[in-house]
C-alpha cells in the first residue's frame, strides 16, 4: 500500500495534511465526509490491493453540513480518506483520461478552467454546481459517471494504491466559485464528439 513503508513521522504528517484539507473545505461550506483508508488486503499475486474509499458511517447523509469543528474531530488521531458528498453543494462528472484531457484543453481555450481532480487510476473529476440532469450524450456513455445526489468523491490528498488524489486545476483558479454545471457539460459533450470523430478517422485510415 502507498504508505506501507513510510516512517511513522511521514504517516503522521500525512494525517495532519488530510485533516487540514478537510477543515479548510468544511469552512468553505463543502460537505466533507470521513472516508475509509487503505488497509492491506491480499489480492491477486499476493499483492496489496486498494478498495475505493467509502464513507466510514452508514448514516453519512445525516452528516452533510456538519460544522468544521465537528469535522476536525473526525480526522483527529485517525487516518481517514477525505470525501465530499455530491448533490447539495457540488456535483462531479467522472471521465477517463482521454476524454479528460480533451475537455481540459477545451476549457482552457475558453479561459475558464473548471476545478479538476485527478485520480491515480487515470480517472478525472470535473467539479461543477449542482445539476438536475446530464446531457443524454454523457449519460449514454458507460465510461462516464455523474456524481450527484447520494454519491461522493475523493479529494486530495486521499491515497490510492499507486499514488494520491491530486488537483489538476485547483478551486482557487475560480476563486472557489464552482462553474455552472450546464457549461461544463456542454464542453464535455464537445470533447466526447471530438473523441469519437478522431476514432472514426483513425479507423478509416487503418
Amino acid at each position: 500500500m502507498l504508505d506501507a513503508n513510510w516512517p511513522d513521522s511521514w504517516r503522521g504528517a500525512f494525517r495532519i495534511e488530510l485533516r487540514a484539507e478537510a477543515i479548510g473545505l468544511a469552512w468553505r461550506g463543502w460537505p466533507v465526509l470521513p472516508g475509509t483508508y487503505p488497509a492491506p488486503v491480499r489480492g491477486e499475486d499476493d499483492e496489496l490491493s486498494w478498495r475505493s474509499p467509502v464513507p466510514t458511517q452508514e448514516n453519512w447523509r445525516e452528516l452533510i453540513g456538519t460544522n468544521p469543528h465537528e469535522v476536525a474531530t473526525w480526522f483527529t488521531g485517525k487516518t481517514r480518506s477525505l470525501l465530499v458528498a455530491t448533490g447539495t453543494v457540488l456535483d462531479a462528472i467522472e471521465v477517463d483520461d482521454d476524454l479528460g484531457r480533451r475537455a481540459a484543453k477545451l476549457l482552457r481555450a475558453t479561459g475558464h478552467p473548471a476545478p479538476i481532480v485527478a485520480l491515480p487510476n487515470g480517472r478525472w473529476l470535473f467539479l461543477t454546481t449542482v445539476g438536475d440532469r446530464i446531457p443524454a450524450e454523457l449519460a449514454a456513455d458507460a465510461s462516464i459517471q455523474w456524481h450527484g445526489t447520494d454519491s461522493w468523491i475523493p479529494l486530495p490528498p486521499t491515497p490510492f494504491q499507486h499514488g494520491v488524489v491530486h488537483w489538476r486545476v485547483k478551486p482557487e483558479v475560480w476563486g472557489w466559485q464552482l462553474p455552472e454545471a450546464a457549461a461544463v457539460h456542454e464542453v464535455l459533450v464537445r470533447a466526447l464528439a471530438g473523441e469519437r470523430a478522431s476514432l472514426l478517422v483513425e479507423s478509416s485510415a487503418a
